[in-house]
C-alpha cells in the first residue's frame, strides 16, 4: 500500500496568534462581544470576564476570601490570576496600561477614571 505524505499539525501557536490578529482588527466593544460571544460557550465566556473581573482587586490587594465574598468567583481562579499578574505574559498588565491610558481603567473606589 502506498504511503500518503501527511503533512504535520502547524505549532500550537498559530491558532492562537491567528485567533489573536481578529480579535485585534475588532475595534468596536460591541463587535468584540458579538465575536466572543458566538465564539465561546456561556460558561467559557463567563469564566474569561470573572478572571477580568477580580484582577482590580487583586491589584487593591484584596484578600482572595474577600474577593471570592464579593463576586463568587473560586478561590483557585482568583490565584491563576494572581499567578499571571505576576509570573506570566504581561497581558493583564498591558489591557490595563491601554485603559489608563484611555481613562477607562476604574479606580481604587470602583470608578473610572
Amino acid at each position: 500500500m502506498k504511503r500518503r505524505y501527511v503533512e504535520a499539525d502547524p505549532p500550537a501557536e498559530a491558532p492562537v496568534q491567528a485567533l489573536a490578529r481578529v480579535i485585534a482588527q475588532l475595534t468596536e466593544p460591541l463587535d468584540v462581544q458579538a465575536f466572543l460571544q458566538d465564539l465561546c460557550t456561556p460558561a467559557e465566556l463567563e469564566a474569561l470576564a470573572d478572571r477580568w473581573r477580580v484582577v482590580p482587586l487583586l491589584l487593591e490587594d484584596v484578600a482572595y476570601r474577600e474577593i471570592h465574598a464579593r463576586t463568587s468567583v473560586s478561590v483557585t481562579t482568583i490565584g491563576r490570576v494572581a499567578r499571571c499578574l505576576t509570573n506570566d505574559q504581561g497581558g493583564y498588565h498591558l489591557a490595563i496600561a491601554k485603559l489608563k491610558r484611555r481613562k477607562q481603567w476604574p479606580t481604587p473606589a470602583g470608578q473610572t477614571l
